[in-house]
């Protein structure tokens, strides 16, 4: 549990480490507007896995893919030199797909309410098949 707790703690630092190493740093010119949202250590503290974001198209994801995949060495010894740990963990980073599977819910979401708005529009013009009130009655009740 308190590997779980350390490693938990340690990606939160590795984030901030990560984010700012990219933004000051890195001068790589294919380096994009990249956003990092979260980082994943192993509980044996060995890898770290950095999940990012990129603002743009597929061209410009590609590009920044290539420049944090050449910044790899420089993130880890960033890392190693401002937290001071044992052993510095292997870096890797992946496009997190958080903003598209969003994207792919509100679509859902709004075929949804389109399909809900159809179905109430039908209840409201709706009539019973039979009468109103479908109960007998007593003759009693009704004198």
């Amino acid at each position: 549990m308190a590997d779980a707790a350390r490693a938990r703690k340690l990606g939160e630092r590795f984030q901030e480490i990560v984010a700012e190493t990219l933004e000051l740093k890195v001068k790589d010119p294919r380096l994009g507007f990249v956003t990092v949202t979260s980082v994943r250590v192993s509980a044996d503290l060995r890898e770290a896995t950095v999940f990012y974001t990129v603002f743009g198209d597929e061209t410009e994801a590609a590009n920044s893919a290539a420049a944090l995949d050449s910044s790899k060495g420089l993130v880890r010894s960033e890392i190693g030199k401002r937290t001071g740990i044992k052993f510095t963990p292997t870096v890797e980073f992946i496009r997190d797909a958080l903003p598209e599977n969003v994207r792919v819910i509100d679509d859902l979401l709004q075929e949804a309410a389109i399909a809900d708005k159809a179905v109430h529009e039908q209840a409201a013009r709706a009539r019973y098949a039979g009468d109103s009130d479908p109960y007998r009655h007593s003759e009693s009740s009704s004198e």
